[in-house]
């Protein structure tokens, strides 16, 4: 049996990740802000949010059954592809929390930091929410938060983050390709 395939990064971006990190640290020493970033984080958990988003729509537009059902399937094949694949390519360690505790709950992930699944998630359902909305700056704004959320919880490096909302771009590309044709 052959060994698992384990891609490293650079260590520049390890450098990069470092100076985030330092540099958002400030942050968290405001309640208030952590109460938005570990609630976005905890929302983004199974792209919970995107789901009641999505269904809200349904109720809002009884029409819309069928693109309900379909970014349903979206995010759970993006899920299986981040997670399951691109994931088990890298096999990255998750930013060390030290003797640091969260000081809110959070689910702990299972599997490896990248790239960020919240992040490719939040940017692929933003997208497809936001086509012909109204409410396309507000889906965006939130994407940016469950993304952001990442780092300010310690779930991911900036990296994983910035590589993640990456992957939720060509995803939608890809869809928007496939729906052009």
């Amino acid at each position: 049996m052959s060994e698992p395939i384990n891609i490293s990064l650079p260590p520049s971006v390890d450098d990069f990740d470092l100076a985030i990190d330092t540099g958002w640290e400030y942050l968290r020493s405001y309640e208030n802000v952590n109460r938005v970033f570990y609630t976005a984080s905890a929302l983004g958990d199974f792209s919970l949010i995107w789901h009641m988003l999505n269904l809200a729509r349904r109720i809002n537009n009884p029409e819309r059954r069928g693109s309900v059902l379909e970014l349903s399937l979206l995010l759970g094949a993006e899920s299986l592809l981040v997670n399951q694949g691109l994931k088990r390519l890298f096999r990255r360690s998750r930013p060390d929390m030290g003797s640091r505790t969260h000081p809110h709950k959070i689910r702990k992930p299972q599997t490896s930091s990248f790239p960020s699944g919240h992040a490719s998630s939040a940017v692929l359902a933003a997208s497809i929410l936001s086509k012909g909305s109204k409410l396309a700056p507000a889906y965006k704004v939130l994407a940016a938060l469950v993304a952001t959320s990442r780092i300010h919880v310690r779930a991911h490096h900036a990296s994983d983050v910035i590589a993640g909302a990456a992957v939720g771009m060509i995803f939608t590309r890809l869809i928007n390709s496939r729906r052009s044709t």
